[in-house]
């Protein structure tokens, strides 16, 4: 059976709505960049912790390319989670946000290979990390922005989960060529119908 594609145990969706509470009490606390990624990290590290709270159909992989599933607007747009699910073999091109940004691993691992744009816009490797399971990276346009992302596991599918300070999939992005030759794209999502966090009478 495959981890990522069929998971036979109940799911605690509690867990994500108590996430985007308190992620909602945060900004709503402060608009500091700083602030919300120390604090908004500790959240999301709190969240990847456990792996029974994602519902199996946002953790399935496509053949063709890595999906990107809406879990959660806030309804002023001020942020947004969304679960990336990795096939085998499956990356990113090197693209930018434009916002800041938190990202958990929940399942596998990813491979991050970091870049700094020049004032010419030619672009300069700045190093790979690998990210693995419960481990959370920060991007934001003031300490680095610019990345491509992989499956860190060739083998299997890898799950991340991603906090933004936007819409994330209505934000006008860009992707880059080896270059920098910047192109314009919106992402949207993978998704038509997002979690159902708020009914709790199954819990009743």
């Amino acid at each position: 059976m495959n981890a990522v594609t069929a998971i036979d145990r109940p799911v605690d969706t509690s867990r994500l709505r108590g996430f985007v509470t308190a992620l909602a009490d945060l900004i709503a606390c402060t608009r500091d960049e700083q602030a919300l990624l120390e604090s908004g990290r500790t959240l999301l590290a709190r969240l990847v912790a456990r792996d029974d709270w994602l519902p199996p159909e946002y953790a399935r992989p496509d053949p063709d390319r890595y999906q990107q599933y809406l879990l959660h607007c806030d309804s002023r747009e001020r942020f947004s989670i969304v679960s990336f699910v990795w096939g085998p073999g499956q990356s990113t091109p090197i693209h930018d946000h434009g916002v800041w940004g938190l990202v958990g691993v929940l399942r596998g691992s990813e491979q991050v290979e970091r870049f700094h744009r020049l004032p010419g816009g030619g672009l300069v490797a700045q190093g790979t990390d690998i990210l693995r399971e419960g481990e959370v990276d920060a991007v934001s346009p003031r300490i680095g922005d610019i990345h491509r992302v992989s499956n860190g596991r060739a083998d299997a599918p890898s799950v991340s989960i991603h906090v933004y300070g936007a819409n994330i999939g209505a934000v006008e992005r860009a992707t880059f060529a080896a270059d920098g030759t910047p192109k314009s794209f919106i992402s949207g999502y993978a998704n038509r119908v997002i979690p159902n966090l708020w009914d709790r009478s199954r819990n009743a």
